[in-house]
């Protein structure tokens, strides 16, 4: 049994259209909290954060959109993030747009550092999300959290304070990647973190990637973080986001992560981003990041249910 605590992270600001301020709700009308209770394990709704108030930041890069709110909710989530780390509980952070990740992964890698244990980030997307503002073609605060995460230079005072705490580039693993701006690229390769797109995948299956980086976490005793974007998976299945990338991963792989990361027993804490259910066909992505949620946390195949249609 686990004792999870669920916290919404309604931020649409960091995306580059309206519509992930109702990922929270959706996964709440999906039943999430309710599955995971079926499965055992406590959980509680925390409800939704509230984004600080922020007002003009300085910076030189002018083509940044809504940067005060995006750095409003970066606050908020950290703040959020530090403390939950801190306490016997797994977080899931419902989002929402992944630049809430600029506040829940610095949160959490600050939590550890003082804790004395390595923090560990898997990254679940088609987009590496490694732009710093300078390498940024459209401005939008969702493609850069995990250069923030990492210390990467250039970026304005988004937490109000100096970062803590940086997340090491080689305790970084994304998988699913098919869509990396050019100089992204280049500091993704530079930064040293363990990259797959889904050539990768193709070539060698999933499990050949991602265990021996569930060993590196284990033989270090680190903590794991795990952020699953929407467009981690292809987009005929799980149309709600805003910004589909063709040849994702299938029902079958993605659940083939969750089931891994749960045998593994080493995920501390998780967020579920870039839902927008204003993109929707009838809630069938919010039911299947429920559904996947749910592997992560014990349901066997064998205990999946047949549906009709």
């Amino acid at each position: 049994m686990t004792n999870i605590h669920l916290l919404g992270a309604p931020i649409e600001e960091g995306a580059g259209r309206r519509g992930c301020i109702m990922g929270p709700a959706a996964y709440r009308t999906a039943g999430l909290a309710e599955e995971l209770a079926s499965l055992g394990h406590e959980v509680a709704d925390l409800g939704d954060a509230q984004r600080d108030e922020v007002g003009t930041l300085e910076t030189e890069h002018s083509h940044l959109k809504l940067l005060p709110q995006v750095a409003g909710w970066v606050r908020s989530l950290h703040r959020h993030a530090y403390e939950l780390a801190k306490q016997d509980v797994l977080p899931i952070y419902l989002g929402g747009d992944h630049a809430l990740s600029m506040g829940t992964v610095t949160g959490h890698v600050a939590a550890a550092a003082e804790m004395g244990r390595p923090q560990f980030v898997l990254w679940l997307d088609a987009h590496s999300d490694f732009n710093v503002p300078a390498s940024s073609p459209s401005g939008n605060i969702h493609g850069m959290p995990v250069a923030f995460a990492c210390g990467l230079d250039g970026f304005p005072d988004m937490l109000g304070k100096p970062l803590p705490a940086q997340l090491d580039p080689q305790n970084l693993c994304l998988i699913g990647l098919r869509s990396v701006d050019g100089m992204e690229r280049d500091l993704l390769q530079a930064s040293g973190a363990h990259a797959y797109d889904m050539r990768a995948i193709d070539e060698h299956g999933l499990a050949k990637l991602l265990l021996p980086f569930l060993d590196r976490v284990a033989q270090a005793n680190g903590l794991l973080h795990v952020s699953l974007d929407v467009d981690f998976i292809e987009p005929d299945i799980a149309p709600a986001v805003g910004t589909t990338v063709p040849g994702g991963a299938t029902f079958r792989e993605a659940h083939h992560i969750m089931e891994m990361l749960h045998d593994s027993g080493l995920v501390t804490s998780l967020d579920l981003v870039e839902l927008n259910p204003f993109l929707d066909d009838r809630g069938r992505t919010a039911r299947l990041m429920v559904d996947l949620t749910a592997s992560l946390f014990g349901r066997r195949v064998l205990d999946r249910r047949t549906q009709s249609y």
